[in-house]
């Protein structure tokens, strides 16, 4: 039986530093072993510029994902957190949900989230995060880079990100960066 074609979409990489947020995200959407797209946007912010998220995983289940957290985040007036445990609860009960294949990372002033395919909400202990195909390389890389480096979060983000690109088939240097101070 043939396997059926998979998109791999994404690096997604987060971190926080000395009242900085970073939110990184690369451009390439794959299809099997052809490359779709060299610059899709995969980083956004919501909430008049005041959180930031990326996205990975099948393209239109992230899509739906990150609508449901926008929606969530503007019924309860920006409270990211909030927001985040609604939309876990939402995607653990509703059948639909659970069956989308999506990662989502967002960002405020206060909080650094993962929201995993499972439905869960994981805020990591050293304000680092990676989701996506090229997600543990630019998280090994952005570790390295804060610990032995005094570079920005805006500037770790970057620089893993491009170590994660010359490692990873499925991650391009077409980087969006937004911040938060």
């Amino acid at each position: 039986m043939d396997q059926p074609i998979q998109f791999h979409a994404t690096t997604i990489l987060a971190v926080r530093r000395n009242g900085q947020t970073a939110v990184a995200g690369d451009g390439q959407v794959t299809l099997g072993n052809t490359v779709m797209k060299s610059r899709a946007r995969k980083v956004r912010r919501i909430y008049d510029g005041r959180i930031l998220c990326g996205f990975a995983g099948a393209a239109a289940d992230a899509f739906a994902l990150f609508d449901r957290l926008e929606a969530r985040v503007q019924e309860f007036h920006g409270n990211l957190l909030r927001a985040a445990v609604e939309v876990a609860k939402d995607w653990r009960l509703d059948k639909y949900l659970r069956r989308l294949e999506a990662m989502l990372v967002a960002a405020d002033r206060d909080h650094l989230l993962l929201l995993s395919g499972t439905g869960e909400i994981i805020e990591p202990d050293d304000d680092i995060l990676a989701i996506g195909s090229g997600g543990p390389y630019a998280l090994a890389a952005a570790r390295a880079l804060r610990a032995h480096t005094e570079l920005s979060a805006k500037e770790i983000a970057q620089e893993a990100m491009r170590i994660a690109a010359g490692l990873c088939i499925y991650t391009n240097e077409e980087l969006i960066i937004e911040t938060l101070e």
